[in-house]
């Protein structure tokens, strides 16, 4: 599943590359990139809403800040057991966690490319001790990618006035092509023709639109990259340079 990715998206130009009202009171910049991207962390997402209270405004798409791992309204805390960072597309319509907000709330996460590990057996090793190995996808023209999302919001029981809890989860389908050599699914690629209909706030159900983008994914490139990325402490576009497996093996941390 996917579980990390990259991103160099900054709020304020996303916002212009969108024509979106910037929600996150943040003007963006260099410190905005984040190549390795975790559970938990708060990450850029694109939804369309009315204004608040006044369902008969014209709808703007805006851009704001949700913690990744959605957090179910229905939730007694945050945090609690392992976080929904992924959404599989075939059960979510049936699923208690993700139903509503399959049905309200929609969104689309922005990301450069995703990880993927590979169990790999040490070149040379006599035990053969199998490491973990990452692989990144991402676009060959280096453009940015969609992927469908969902969110919801969460308000504490404890403290009714304090702020809600904005979460994010990312849909995942069956991969497709080259892909499929690296892992069995795959962040569900939204092309710019669905984007509209996925985001709309006044429709729901969309079967039709949860399909896998063969052309999507077949502008996605596959390469082997530096296990530097099995930590999170590590942060940086070293990160995303193609690697030979020379290596010495180091265990993955997924959290």
């Amino acid at each position: 599943m996917c579980g990390r990715y990259a991103t160099t998206a900054d709020p304020a130009t996303l916002a212009v590359e969108l024509d979106a009202v910037n929600e996150t009171g943040e003007s963006g910049g260099p410190d905005s990139a984040d190549y390795n991207v975790a559970p938990t962390t708060p990450v850029l997402t694109v939804v369309a809403r009315h204004d608040h209270g006044d369902p008969a405004s014209p709808v703007r798409r805006r851009i704001r800040r949700m913690r990744w791992g959605l957090v179910p309204s229905y939730a007694t805390e945050p945090g609690k057991g392992a976080p929904l960072f992924n959404a599989r597309s075939e059960t979510v319509a049936t699923k208690a966690a993700f139903k509503t907000s399959l049905r309200f709330k929609r969104c689309l996460v922005p990301m450069d490319g995703w990880y993927e590990w590979q169990t790999e057996p040490t070149a040379g090793s006599k035990a053969a001790k199998a490491v973990k190995v990452p692989y990144y996808m991402s676009r060959g023209d280096g453009q940015r990618m969609f992927m469908a999302g969902l969110w919801s919001v969460w308000h504490d029981p404890e403290a009714p006035t304090s702020p809600p809890l904005l979460s994010t989860t990312i849909l995942t389908t069956d991969a497709v092509d080259q892909l499929a050599n690296v892992h069995d699914r795959m962040p569900l690629i939204l092309p710019p023709d669905r984007w509209d209909a996925w985001l709309d706030p006044d429709s729901v159900g969309h079967p039709d639109l949860i399909r896998p983008s063969l052309e999507s994914a077949a502008e996605v490139e596959v390469r082997r990259v530096s296990r530097k990325v099995n930590s999170v402490r590590n942060n940086g576009p070293d990160l995303l340079a193609p690697d030979t497996g020379e290596q010495a093996g180091e265990q993955i941390s997924l959290l």
